[in-house]
């Protein structure tokens, strides 16, 4: 079994204290990062690809207007198999939403499906959203969903994406559990679920993580970020 690290953080376009946000991101030793907000507008494939030299990573997919925000990054053990990122139909009047998505390989694990997600703030749309989220892995797929889900654990989405993946902080809780706002946390709207089959080690927000300074997690973003290591089975 292969054990994986996966880092799920909304970097508000890089708006906030960009060297705290590294700093956080390396802390974290991520194998793989579902960022949202990843900036859209100016220069947004040079802006990803800067975030992706600081922090030791390589764009994988999504980022910019390719999907609406999210964007996935990886370490150099990191093999795509398949780009899978997806502009979702959209309302009138309401913003552009994407997935960032990949068919991955991490050293001799099985393919998984990743996908970086960035739900809307309207009820509809986002119950909408949520119903897409499972056809990003194939039939018989392992895969991991991550994201910022504007949604809160009781919501019909997040209750009918739980009854098909694993909520990783219930299922394997560490660290801290809101992840809204980082100066007060009173909610749990950052997740990251994986499918069955895929082992949950732990999962929360890393305020335990060494090297994990506080004064940078509330500098970094308007969101912590949610770690969770997992364990995906190997391909032999």
């Amino acid at each position: 079994m292969t054990p994986v690290r996966v880092l799920s953080y909304n970097v508000r376009s890089l708006r906030d204290d960009r060297d705290a946000l590294v700093r956080v991101i390396r802390a974290c030793r991520p194998d793989l990062i579902c960022v949202q907000e990843s900036p859209r507008y100016w220069k947004p494939l040079k802006q990803a690809a800067r975030l992706a030299h600081a922090t030791g990573t390589v764009i994988l997919s999504g980022g910019g207007r390719i999907a609406a925000g999210p964007l996935l990054l990886g370490g150099l053990g990191v093999t795509v198999l398949e780009v899978r990122d997806r502009l979702l139909p959209k309302t009138r009047g309401l913003h552009a939403r994407g997935f960032a998505g990949a068919l991955v390989r991490i050293g001799d694990s099985r393919p998984f499906s990743v996908t970086s997600c960035h739900l809307s703030l309207d009820p509809a749309e986002r119950l909408r959203q949520f119903a897409l989220l499972p056809e990003q892995l194939k039939a018989g797929e392992l895969g991991v969903i991550a994201g910022d889900f504007n949604e809160h654990p009781d919501g019909p989405g997040w209750q009918r994406l739980a009854e098909a993946f694993q909520d990783g902080y219930p299922t394997a809780p560490w660290g801290g559990e809101f992840t809204s706002v980082p100066d007060n946390p009173y909610q749990r709207i950052d997740a990251v679920f994986a499918s069955p089959g895929i082992e949950v080690l732990s999962c929360g927000v890393p305020h335990d993580e060494p090297g994990v300074d506080p004064a940078d997690l509330l500098a970094a973003t308007d969101h912590l970020p949610v770690l969770a290591v997992l364990r995906i089975p190997d391909a032999r």
